[in-house]
């Protein structure tokens, strides 16, 4: 700062290390320091004014004992001899202390350091001189790399005496060190010895004995190797750009980041080869505690990391000219042999259809039986999560054939489906594989059968019917065990995904075309299923992904996450795949409340807001969720109809009802244009309302619910798909998985699902292989209501779903509080559609 006569105000601060050599003996513990033993960091300031002239005047950085008016005036001396007085600029100097307050540093008594001699303590300039220091020192290693740079440009003065212990060293050397599973001998190791390895899981078909692939990252530093793990570890603690997929990819590679080594020591790096590094290894990264030394633990089945590390490090190169920054990988011959295996599996070899299949497969099925038969080939399970209507059925039921084909079906293949599809599956196999020996196990009987079970091919049952007979399919070894919607062992603590652990099975496949619905913890049960262990246990699931994914948002994890699973999960979109389908429309009809429904729409709303929020204050978010969901799902009966709602008093026969009057105005106009009609609901009394409007307008329909036998849903697919009424009532539940519903061309969802990938699956019943016409899907959705709102949270679960299964890397957080408050809005009046 300059004054009115141009004298400069400059503070300034010096730094020293003191150690043995400076005769230092330690630190002893006074106020909030603690004892150092031979090392200490101080840390003292000046004020220097200087004059134009080039005339400086320095004193200690101290407040003055004597007030303004009785402190020496302070001059500068000429060269003649002479005293030039001057103003000192009071309030700068205290600004100026009050700053190195604000970074940390506190006074230090001079009689705190112990020293071999006293008049050792001289050099320090004696006990005029106010010294500071950190509570701990290793926070200078920050302070050097992050507070100094921003003192500089203040206007400080920065003075760093020899022996400073706290600059940052570069880089001279990196180290990528890879031990296989076979124990493959390597040429360098870190200083602290490998880990044994680590046994790996039990279901991945892996030899007996194998262990994880070992990683050690190394750096050399003056001389030394030091563990860069745990230093990337403290990195991704302190920077959060780290955990993000854009703003990672806008680090200039060029670079320099500054890591924290044990002993607070700090080391500069070139951004490229960490970004590496952190792009592929983020999960096993942030699993170590800071000071953690040693190797990391690669699953067998996930050891494709490798190469990406091995190829983007090499891709980073032109960031890392010349000798320092070169990576030396070793342990490189046994993965030179995982990388043959590993492209060779991501190119499966084609594979030709079975004999007796009475199917003639298109190319992109021919596709997923040549990846079905290379996950068995390699002893590995995965998730066939093709769209709904591309044939899951058909390429696994070829699989099966395949296998029996090779001579490798000396055991019975094993499909679990909902009751529902049982008769689905085995009027399928009649269909495609005749030759094929099938057992339905099934009905009150079934227990009298059980004999034949050995001698099958393939034994069609249920969810529900094998945990109830677990001991005879515990008892029953299988040579593959497939999963048909798979999605409905999502809850990994269920007496169904319980069970079918149990089965003593070979191979394991999942179909699903939603493996992942509401969130990962789903998609985790169907892997703890497939390959125990893959994805570790819950706990650590939950630690390591789950919640840095959908809590926190790091996309840069949940881009790892999604390379992880998708060689083991094979999606095909129907518009990629299936070109000749007609295209399917998606309409979002908005419809408004009006008169009496209207008003109960409100009565409900206040009431139901009143009834969460004391549940919130009693039990918090969490406990009190079943009060959340009654209260929602009050809201949502009055969007459909007023005779949903528990206790609601009857509307006039003339009132409105906004939904039966959209279905009133267009089913007959629907009708006459010659329109195949599906209309869905979860609510079976709204389905009943249809059906009672449907009579008054003399349209006859078929009705399909959860309660219907089997053999009676059998027959109303058969009559519908024959054409004989041109209208079904589908309960959402039931309709929504497993149907061939190809006789028509109209869908109506007469109210919005928390999940979009459950109403899609329900549309897909129609527009599906062997559909010939376009398909328009009509939602109904009451303007400004709750499902207005629900669209906006359908959209964060498709979103989470593409982020680990499509090709999308952005996240949005799940259902919180916010949402809930949005939900509970009131009506909002509006004659606008919702969307088009």
């Amino acid at each position: 700062m300059v004054d009115d006569e141009g004298v400069r105000f400059r503070p300034r601060l010096t730094l020293q290390t003191l150690g043995r050599g400076d005769g230092l003996l330690g630190l002893t513990p006074i106020g909030a320091f603690g004892p150092r033993g031979g090392q200490v960091t101080v840390a003292w300031a000046d004020w220097v004014y200087t004059h134009p002239q080039g005339l400086v005047w320095t004193a200690p950085a101290a407040p003055s004992v004597l007030s303004p008016a009785r402190s020496p005036a302070p001059a500068f001396a000429t060269p003649e001899g002479a005293h030039r007085p001057f103003h000192r600029q009071r309030e700068a100097e205290a600004e100026a202390l009050d700053r190195l307050r604000t970074l940390g540093l506190r006074p230090l008594p001079h009689d705190a350091l112990q020293w071999r001699a006293p008049a050792l303590a001289a050099q320090l300039g004696g006990p005029e001189r106010p010294l500071w220091s950190l509570i701990q020192e290793e926070d200078f290693g920050d302070f050097w790399a992050e507070q100094v740079p921003v003192l500089q440009r203040e206007g400080w003065q920065v003075v760093v005496r020899p022996g400073f212990a706290h600059q940052s060293t570069p880089v001279s050397a990196w180290r990528l060190v890879v031990r296989s599973p076979d124990g493959e001998p390597v040429s360098w190791e870190p200083a602290e010895p490998l880990p044994p390895a680590v046994p790996a899981p039990t279901g991945l078909g892996a030899p007996r004995g194998m262990g994880s692939w070992l990683v050690s990252l190394g750096v050399e530093v003056a001389g030394r190797v030091l563990d860069l793990a745990p230093m990337l570890a403290d990195l991704l603690r302190r920077d959060r750009r780290w955990l993000d997929v854009r703003q990672l990819a806008d680090i200039d590679p060029r670079s320099l980041v500054r890591l924290r080594a044990p002993g607070g020591v700090q080391i500069e790096a070139p951004a490229a080869p960490l970004k590496a590094i952190v792009a592929t290894l983020l999960d096993l990264l942030m699993e170590r505690p800071a000071t953690a030394t040693g190797s990391l633990a690669v699953h067998p089945a996930d050891a494709a990391r490798l190469l990406s590390l091995a190829d983007s490090l090499a891709a980073s190169q032109p960031e890392r000219a010349g000798p320092v920054g070169q990576w030396a990988l070793q342990g490189d011959a046994g993965l030179a042999r995982l990388a043959a295996r590993l492209r060779e599996a991501g190119r499966p070899p084609p594979v030709a259809p079975p004999p007796g299949l009475q199917l003639e497969l298109r190319p992109y099925q021919l596709q997923g039986l040549a990846w079905l038969q290379h996950l068995r080939a390699q002893n590995l399970g995965g998730i066939l999560a093709d769209d709904m209507g591309l044939g899951k059925t058909a390429q696994a039921l070829a699989h099966i054939l395949t296998e029996r084909a090779a001579g490798r079906l000396d055991r019975p293949a094993l499909v679990v489906a909902p009751t529902s599809l049982l008769l689905n599956w085995a009027a399928e196999a009649r269909r495609v594989a005749p030759g094929l020996r099938v057992h339905l196990w099934h009905g009150g009987q079934r227990q009298q059968h059980a004999g034949r079970l050995p001698h099958a091919d393939l034994i069609l049952t249920s969810y529900p019917l094998l945990w109830r007979d677990a001991a005879v399919f515990e008892a029953l070894p299988v040579h593959l065990l497939v999963l048909d919607e798979a999605q409905t062992v999502k809850n990994a603590g269920s007496r169904a995904a319980a069970a079918v652990r149990q089965v003593p099975a070979r191979h394991r496949l999942c179909l699903s075309g939603t493996p992942l619905e509401n969130h990962l913890g789903e998609l985790w049960a169907q892997f703890d299923f497939l390959m125990p262990g893959f994805l570790g246990d819950w706990r650590s699931f939950q630690r390591r992904w789950r919640d840095p994914i959908e809590k926190n948002g790091e996309s840069v994890r949940a881009q790892l996450l999604a390379g992880r699973v998708r060689p083991f999960i094979l999606r095909r979109r129907k518009a990629e795949v299936a070109a000749e389908l007609p295209p399917c429309t998606d309409v979002i009809q908005a419809v408004e409340l009006e008169g009496a429904q209207r008003r109960l729409y409100e009565t409900v709303r206040v009431a139901a807001d009143h009834l969460v929020r004391r549940a919130l204050d009693r039990h918090g978010f969490q406990g009190a969720h079943l009060t959340v969901l009654d209260a929602l799902l009050r809201l949502r009966q009055v969007c459909c109809d007023p005779a949903l709602v528990p206790g609601a008093p009857p509307l006039p026969r003339t009132a409105p009802r906004a939904k039966l009057d959209w279905l009133r105005a267009q089913l007959p106009a629907l009708l006459e244009a010659g329109r195949r009609i599906l209309v869905f609901s979860q609510f079976t009394t709204m389905l009943g309302l249809v059906a009672d409007l449907l009579d008054e307008l003399g349209c006859p329909a078929l009705s399909l619910t959860g309660d219907m036998p089997p053999t009676r849903r059998a027959e109303a697919v058969a009559r519908f798909q024959a054409r004989e009424v041109s209208v079904m009532l589908l309960s959402l539940k039931a309709g929504g998985v497993g149907l061939n519903l190809t006789a028509a061309d109209t869908v109506i969802h007469l109210d919005p699902w928390w999940n979009p990938a459950v109403v899609r699956q329900a549309t897909d019943r129609a527009h599906r292989l062997g559909q010939a016409d376009p398909v328009t899907a009509y939602h109904l959705v009451v303007a400004g209501s709750i499902e207005e709102r629900m669209l906006a949270l359908q959209q964060r679960k498709a979103v989470l779903a593409e982020a680990v299964l499509g090709e999308d890397g952005a996240l949005a957080e799940k259902f919180n509080e916010e949402d809930l408050v949005m939900l509970l809005a009131p009506l909002a009046r509006s004659s606008a559609d919702v969307g088009g």
